[in-house]
This record gives structure tokens, C-alpha cells and sequence, in this order.
């Protein structure tokens, strides 16, 4: 028999006031979860978009300790959804950098996995310039999470924004049912890429995507794309939106997995490595 869950991929324009940012995701994680959203996902950088790329390291965190770990448990447990947490910047070995880490927390206010990004963004132009590796540590480890809702178990891959461009990670991380993909595309690329890079990575892996994004101008000044969507296996998108704060909502639908796996089993032709 066939099973279906509903998920959202909320879309922020973040600001340099965490808390400003966090009220935010509160509004819009309730506002999903009353449209039935059973698994929310907040875009990168959600808690903060500073002024100057220090700033998230004066609010990083320790793994499992600290205010904006604190909220997001709270979110998860009223309003009984999975949450995936967007990004927030957790306490790096190097004292002046953090990781750049998604963590998830089930209905209960657990938090039940946590990935780290690994491909950290470096892009430069005459007139615009990020070097994520300044402030941000990179991780190392793949990462897939588990989720059971209503006696259904559905296998959740993790990636963060620019790691989108690194087909090989989600080859390492075998067949799942959704990928999730919080970022914050710079409207410089997003407009070129980010589409066309979510559907090739939908259906080279035969699974949905879902990406949650900044979208909009910030405070800083930087603009981000934005494009939330969910994107279903055969590469179709779901749903979307373009600009601006509000959230996107779609179904996970296991028949559609199978229909596409069995017409078209890419996944068991491969020969080369993984």
C-alpha cells in the first residue's frame, strides 16, 4: 500500500537579529504544520544573516547547548512536526570559525541527527566576493536520517546548498526517499543554476528533493535567490516560490518512488565505483 507525507520548505529573507529571525521561523514553522506539514524544513543561515561574516561566530553554539538550539526544540514539540533545521553555526575546533551544521529534531524536541557541510562555497567577482572557508569549518561525514510517522519509515539525505554541486555525495549516501537541502543561493548563481541543478539531482537519484531557501534582499545588502520547491522523482516540480517569505508545501509519495524506479531502475544499471 501505497504512503504519502506532506512536508515544507519554508523560505526566509534572514536578518542580523537573531531573534527577529527566530519569531520568523516560528510563524511560518506553526503556519506549515497547520496545513498539515508532518516535516518542515527552515533554509541555511535561517537564525542569521550578520552584517559581516564574523557575526555567526559570536552566536555559535556547543552541540546540544544554547538559546537557538533551545527554540528550535521547543518549535519541534509545539507544533508536532519533524524539523530540519535549517543551519545554525555550532562550535568549531578552531575558535574563530564554526560548523556550518543541520540539525533534526523529531515531535518529541529530540534531536535525532545533525550534518555538517561539507562543501564549503567560494565565489568571487568583480564586485562580489563569499569564502565560506574563513568562518566555517568543514565537515566530513555523509549523513541519512530515519523518520517514522504513522507507521510509515521514510529515509531522509542531508545536504547543505553548495554541496548541490557535488553529485558524488548523494551516490555515497544510497537510495532515499527525500533529499533535503536547506541553502542560501546567491542570486548571481541561483538564477543560472539552482533549478537545473535540483532537478538533475532529483532525477539521477530517483528521489524528491526538497529545498528551502533564502529569498530576497537582506539586511547586509546581499540578495539570494530563493526558488523553494519540492521536486519529485522524475524531475517535475511540485511546487514552488519565487521570491519572498512564506513556505512551499507538497506530498512524498511512495508509489510515484517506485512507479520511476521500476520503469526506469538507473539506480541498478550503474557499474562504475561507489
Amino acid at each position: 500500500m501505497a504512503k504519502k507525507l506532506t512536508v515544507a520548505a519554508i523560505q526566509m529573507i534572514s536578518s542580523a537579529n537573531l531573534a527577529d529571525n527566530l519569531r520568523a521561523a516560528e510563524r511560518l514553522i506553526k503556519n506549515a504544520s497547520d496545513q498539515g506539514a508532518a516535516v518542515v524544513t527552515l533554509p541555511e543561515y535561517f537564525c542569521l544573516m550578520g552584517l559581516a561574516d564574523t557575526d555567526k561566530v559570536k552566536v555559535r553554539e556547543s552541540f546540544g547547548d544554547g538559546p537557538i538550539q533551545d527554540a528550535l526544540q521547543n518549535f519541534a514539540q509545539k507544533y508536532q512536526v519533524f524539523l530540519i533545521a535549517g543551519t545554525i553555526p555550532l562550535a568549531a575546533s578552531d575558535p574563530l570559525k564554526v560548523l556550518n551544521a543541520s540539525l533534526v529534531f523529531n515531535p518529541e524536541g529530540q534531536c535525532i541527527a545533525r550534518y555538517d557541510k561539507i562543501h564549503l562555497f567560494g565565489f568571487q567577482t568583480s564586485h562580489e566576493r563569499y569564502q565560506e572557508s574563513e568562518t566555517i569549518e568543514a565537515g566530513s561525514q555523509p549523513t541519512t536520517v530515519r523518520i517514522l510517522h504513522e507507521g510509515n519509515e521514510w529515509v531522509f539525505g542531508l545536504s547543505i546548498c553548495y554541496d548541490l554541486r557535488f553529485p558524488e555525495l548523494y551516490r555515497q549516501q544510497a537510495e532515499v526517499d527525500c533529499q533535503v537541502i536547506p541553502a542560501a543561493f546567491t542570486h548571481t548563481t541561483g538564477k543560472d543554476h539552482w533549478e537545473i541543478l535540483l532537478r538533475a539531482r532529483a532525477i539521477e537519484n530517483q528521489c524528491y528533493f526538497l529545498a528551502s531557501a533564502q529569498g530576497g534582499l537582506h539586511q547586509n545588502q546581499r540578495r539570494t535567490w530563493g526558488q523553494s520547491m519540492l521536486v519529485d522523482p522524475w524531475g517535475n516540480i511540485v511546487s514552488e516560490l519565487p521570491t519572498g517569505e512564506g513556505y512551499v508545501l507538497g506530498e512524498l509519495d511512495s508509489a510515484v518512488l517506485e512507479e520511476v524506479r521500476s520503469k526506469l531502475p538507473a539506480l541498478k544499471h550503474r557499474k562504475l565505483s561507489r
